[in-house]
């Protein structure tokens, strides 16, 4: 391959109902002349294509998907309409599911309770006509292409099933005497296509809402970027352009409260810049001329302009989004059990059916074909995959309504899964382990002064300044009654803090530097305090008067109450638990001693989470992730198991499987209990699905009738399959009175 010629695009899929559909559309573009590698991310409605551009085009791959029957999205315009594209498709399947249970509740009354009820046929064959030919047309339509590609999935077995057993019934309906006359009642099995097509509807329906929001989480990281910004001409003038046209050397302005469009370098004006996003770090970061800025950050209060350095795919933000694209779709395609087991299940069902209706032929004697069109029907019947398709979505959503009891939001069967194979977790400081934002934690005053004056021109100070510590010291000091107004000069000192004049007087707020070039006096007893607060990882702050230090205040992020408890459950549940920050080393070694964690990771950046929990995973560990900001989308994206914290991102939310709707870590260890709970409901589920397929095929295809005469009525397999279904909901059902661990 041309490595010039060589690409590596992600496009997006509409049309695929379920897991299966996945893989038929990975086989499909994986089948194309010039395509390396094709993996599809089905809970995102992905594909990722390594390909020749020489050989095949995304033109080429459009076509070939949409032969199969499904579509690409391979323009610009189309990827923008995608969220549109999926609601529109979820209300559809909203909609059928709707119309097929309505009409089928009639016909399945009628067929199991008033079967010989005057023009009782007629009537259950007119409203079974829609549900086959309007509300489950589709399943007809995909088993036909996929005949046609000599391919069998579950709509393969659904269209089998249901339209065969229609026909049967649709013969009875019209010429009974065939079997009246044989000395046998003209069973009709309406009732059995009816609500098979119903059920399959409502399994995919529920499976649909389990995963119609993880797509979005990409989208949402691309808006982070403004589509307008301001340029700055040679002459000084303005014009707003779009953010598509922003070239590198462009001098731009940006206002506060505005996010940054591109990367690049200040110019001019002071401000402060959250970049939470970047680093996950609370404290928004100082910027003046010659200091980075990051595209998609946000600047607080000041006004700057800055040149472009690196725009589009070169920026920042642009490398997280293109980091989770790769570590989402990297991952095996989300394959249900169901749909792998469907692989060998439906032909072999099928293969059973002929069989069953070759060897009544040959072995049926007068009653030959009556029997073998009977066996081979019933078959099919009892073979229907209804309860197959339910298994997992009725666990996840009565374990997500549980869950939800416990401040636990669960998005899929395959997060639950691997959450209970889990074997190391990691946890992101800032807004995890910690408050996510800055508190004073002490705040020491010089023994004989006038405490309640000197705090109000602290809280005078501090409410003009611009530092986000000072929110911090205006928070505590309002906590505690304190109120002032400031009549004298202001100044705020760049990179060190502000100073101003009362009455006269000059007072400096600000880091050690201040004081220093302001000759500042400390007492013993201050500096030793002082390096007290350092020593826990604290920021010291120092307000000064007339010569001296006044008071010594210590700010920190503080460690939640729940943290330190919440990881020793995990350990004692046998976890490895590990603690990543951009912080520093100090900070870091002492928030993982007070919550009594030994494995931590200091001034990490995104890309490095992403490559510890990558490292952690080649060894052979089950990752968990755990996080809130931006910053950690690219960990959450790579670990087996992402858990989002509910009060931070929403894209950190979005990419996740597992969403904790507190800020209690204690959630983490009930969810791995309700994740044990759940995975077992669903194992359960497929026994059940599966045992009546196990021991009914045999006996539908009349194993039993040499020894005993027995054959199993359609009517009995029909029964047999609703029960199989109905056994299924109650078994998930016990979730919800069961306790979590």
């Amino acid at each position: 391959m041309n490595k010039d010629a060589e690409q590596k695009k992600i496009f997006y899929v509409t049309g695929m109902m379920c897991a299966g559909c996945a893989g038929t559309v990975e086989n499909t573009v994986a089948g194309q002349k010039g395509v390396k590698e094709a993996r599809v991310n089905f809970a995102a409605s992905t594909v990722m294509v390594d390909y020749d551009s020489d050989e095949v085009t995304p033109a080429d791959l459009q076509a070939a998907v949409r032969a199969a029957g499904y579509d690409l999205l391979i323009d610009e315009e189309d990827e923008n309409r995608v969220e549109d594209i999926q609601q529109k498709e979820f209300r559809q399947l909203k909609r059928n599911t709707l119309g097929a249970i309505l009409l089928s509740l009639p016909v399945f009354i009628i067929g199991m309770f008033f079967m010989h009820m005057p023009y009782g046929d007629w009537i259950m064959l007119f409203f079974t006509l829609p549900v086959l030919l309007l509300f489950g047309r589709s399943f007809f339509i995909n088993a036909w292409k996929q005949l046609k590609h000599g391919r069998a999935n579950m709509d393969t077995l659904v269209a089998v099933s249901t339209g065969i057993a229609f026909l049967f019934s649709l013969f009875n309906t019209f010429y009974p005497e065939y079997w009246t006359s044989r000395g046998l009642e003209a069973h009709v099995y309406y009732e059995a296509s009816s609500v098979i097509i119903a059920l399959i509807l409502l399994g995919r329906l529920l499976e649909s809402r389990a995963k119609n929001n993880t797509s979005s989480a990409i989208r949402k990281l691309i808006g982070l970027q403004p589509k307008m910004v301001v340029r700055v001409a040679e002459d000084g003038s303005e014009h707003e352009i779009p953010v598509k046209a922003v070239q590198t050397g462009d001098v731009l302005l940006v206002k506060p409260g505005e996010r940054i469009p591109v990367d690049g370098v200040l110019k001019e004006g002071l401000s402060y810049v959250d970049e939470s996003m970047i680093t996950g770090e609370s404290l928004p970061v100082e910027k003046v001329s010659g200091t980075k800025v990051y595209a998609g950050t946000i600047n607080q209060k000041g006004s700057f302009r800055f040149v472009a350095e690196r725009v589009g795919s070169e920026t920042v933000l642009a490398h997280i989004i293109k980091m989770v694209q790769e570590a989402q779709g990297s991952k095996a395609p989300v394959q249900r059990l169901v749909d792998k087991i469907a692989g060998i299940f439906v032909p072999v069902v099928m293969g059973i059916a002929v069989l069953t209706f070759i060897v009544w032929m040959l072995m049926g004697g007068e009653l030959a074909f009556t029997h073998a069109l009977l066996t081979s029907v019933t078959v099919l019947v009892i073979a229907c995959p209804c309860a197959l398709g339910l298994a997992t979505p009725t666990a996840i959503m009565v374990g997500i309504g549980k869950g939800t009891e416990h401040n636990i939001l669960i998005k899929d069967a395959e997060g639950l899964e691997l959450l209970y194979k889990t074997t190391a977790v990691v946890l992101d400081k800032t807004g995890t382990i910690t408050e996510g934002r800055p508190v004073v934690t002490g705040m020491v005053w010089k023994e004989g002064v006038d405490v309640g004056k000197l705090a109000s021109v602290l809280m005078a100070l501090e409410n003009k300044s611009e530092h986000p510590l000072a929110d911090a010291v205006v928070a505590y000091l309002s906590g505690e009654g304190i109120k002032g107004a400031l009549s004298g000069t202001f100044e705020s000192v760049t990179g060190q803090g502000v100073k101003g004049s009362v009455g006269g007087q000059e007072f400096w707020v600000g880091n050690k530097r201040l004081m220093d070039e302001n000759a500042i006096a400390f007492t013993p007893e201050q500096l030793e305090k002082a390096d007290a607060y350092r020593m826990k990882g604290d920021t010291v702050v120092y307000f000064a008067g007339a010569g001296q230090i006044l008071a010594v205040i210590a700010i920190a992020d503080r460690i939640k109450e729940s943290s330190a408890c919440a990881v020793a459950k995990l350990r004692k549940a046998g976890m490895k638990v590990y603690m990543l920050t951009g912080d520093n080393e100090i900070t870091a070694r002492t928030v993982a001693e007070q919550v009594g964690l030994k494995e931590y990771r200091a001034e990490v950046m995104p890309s490095d989470k992403a490559e510890f929990v990558k490292k952690l995973q080649s060894e052979g560990e089950v990752v968990a992730m755990v996080g809130d900001g931006i910053n950690d989308s690219q960990a959450l994206a790579q670990a087996d198991v992402s858990i989002a914290m509910g009060r931070g991102s929403d894209i950190a939310m979005d990419v996740a499987k597992i969403t904790l709707i507190t800020s209690d870590l204690n959630a983490i260890p009930k969810a791995l209990g309700l994740s044990r709970r759940t995975v077992r409901t669903i194992r359960q589920n497929l026994f059940w699905a599966f045992i009546y397929n196990v021991i009914g095929i045999p006996i539908a295809a009349g194993v039993l009738y040499p020894c005993c005469g027995f054959l199993l009525n359609p009517m009995v397999a029909a029964a047999a399959m609703a029960f199989s279904s109905v056994s299924v909901v109650t078994n998930s059902l016990r979730l919800k009175t069961g306790k979590m661990a």
